[in-house]
């Protein structure tokens, strides 16, 4: 069985591999990351077959949450674009709020979706209005991308009704309405933090937001669509995903019939996605059937490369998740005597559980299953501690984003960041975001314990 300092070697030269490989030597990063996600499986003890197994395992899951949600978002948004519909919503946003404060709206409103809706599907859907937002203000992509990712990664850490949250709180007995509200409070410094990280990397890395589509200029006789037909294939979905998340609740406020049922299949994100096709279709119907199906086909080529180097993401992600490191790094961290800083001992776990594996939800559930035997003795057994403790973890789930965890691919390549801009952008974006969530919580405990 490979020891720690072997496993974490090798794990910091399959990350180095994936970044020299893609940047200097241009290999394609489908193919860096399934030969990383081999090297790492022989590396952590794994036979030949429980390696494939892994890999196809964890590239055919990925492939199956997100997939129909990337090619449907990606229509979505060649739709939106060509129509028109994206440039009413970027005019729309700036006079509600201010061309100064578009990025700062991009952050917010990205917290907000995340809440109901898992952050992979919700920066598929607003990517076309943040790219709308860069071309008409004349700023970066780069600044409006890191705003939305972390405004979405934030709240879906720390805010249920996620699953990752949810679970941790459930598991260390804290109190979900209790998480909720101190969740809430404490995603407001980290979004704070990360929105100004954001509109500083975004005055130093320049990405190319695109030229405006010039289908709907060609046609000046058809009026331009109004402001809630240009939203409503973006709403829509996004309302529906969080119909299902409340039917979900443990209350179960629409019951366990067929009304929960209905709202569990329509606000699946596949679903809702698949209806926000449709909806964008009829939205742009006057351009015609000839128009409309070159404007899908433009999407599903754009998705199909999206697509599988997110899955090659999730492919690294299985395998180093049969690795003995998630127990590695938990015995460790968790042997660690912190005295008074005994609530920065999750947060510790999470973070080496995330940085390792990849996966926020998977490092969270991993923690708190570490964790709850110890939280007497941590201090944090009885009061605010199990909410703090579960906030803490979140927080370490955040801590970081980088090339085995398919949000970061997400991002990148919707946003054509190479994999070295990824890094400067999310990663460490990322980090800023879960050492605020800590700090933040340490202050609470400082009131509340």
């Amino acid at each position: 069985m490979p020891q720690g300092p072997f496993l974490f070697l090798a794990l910091a030269a399959g990350i180095a591999f994936v970044v020299v490989a893609t940047t200097r030597y241009k290999v394609h990063p489908f193919l860096a990351l399934i030969l990383t996600a081999y090297a790492m499986g022989f590396c952590g003890g794994l036979t030949p077959t429980q390696t494939l197994a892994a890999l196809t395992g964890g590239f055919g899951k990925t492939l199956s949450q997100i997939g129909i949600v990337i090619a449907c978002g990606c229509m979505i948004g060649v739709i939106l674009e060509r129509s028109g519909c994206a440039v009413v919503m970027a005019n729309s946003v700036l006079r509600l709020i201010g061309r100064e404060r578009s990025l700062l709206a991009m952050s917010c409103t990205g917290a907000l979706v995340s809440i109901p809706v898992f952050c992979d599907s919700g920066f598929v859907v607003l990517s076309p209005l943040g790219r709308s937002l860069a071309r008409k203000t004349g700023q970066s992509l780069a600044g409006f991308a890191v705003a939305l990712a972390m405004g979405l990664y934030t709240t879906h850490c720390l805010v249920p009704p996620t699953p990752g949250p949810i679970a941790t709180a459930g598991q260390l007995g804290a109190d979900i309405g209790s998480v909720i509200l101190l969740g809430l409070l404490v995603a407001a410094p980290v979004i704070a933090t990360t929105f100004a990280y954001a509109r500083w990397i975004g005055r130093r890395v320049f990405l190319d937001p695109g030229v405006a589509a010039e289908t709907a200029a060609a046609t000046p006789d058809l009026p331009a669509p109004s402001a809630m037909a240009a939203f409503a294939p973006i709403l829509f979905p996004v309302l529906l995903i969080a119909l299902k998340s409340v039917a979900d609740l443990p209350t179960r406020p629409l019951g366990d019939g067929g009304l929960r049922a209905t709202a569990g299949l329509l606000g699946d994100p596949t679903t809702a996605l698949l209806l926000g096709v449709m909806l964008a279709a009829w939205v742009a119907r006057r351009y015609g059937r000839d128009a409309l199906g070159e404007w899908c086909g433009a999407g599903l080529r754009d998705a199909g490369t999206i697509i599988l180097i997110t899955a090659a993401g999730g492919a690294l992600g299985g395998v180093l998740r049969e690795t003995p490191m998630a127990s590695i790094v938990g015995t460790a961290v968790a042997s660690l005597d912190l005295g008074r800083m005994s609530i920065v001992l999750p947060f510790l776990i999470a973070a080496g559980l995330k940085t390792s594996i990849g996966s926020s939800t998977v490092a969270m559930i991993t923690t708190a299953s570490l964790i709850s035997p110890l939280l007497g003795s941590l201090g944090l057994g009885h009061g605010s501690g199990p909410v703090l403790a579960t906030l803490a973890v979140a927080s370490g789930a955040m801590t970081v984003s980088h090339v085995n965890d398919s949000f970061f691919w997400v991002i990148s390549q919707m946003t054509g960041m190479s994999v070295a801009q990824g890094y400067r952008l999310i990663t460490i974006a990322s980090a800023i975001a879960g050492l605020t969530g800590i700090v933040t919580v340490g202050l609470l405990s400082l009131v509340l314990l």
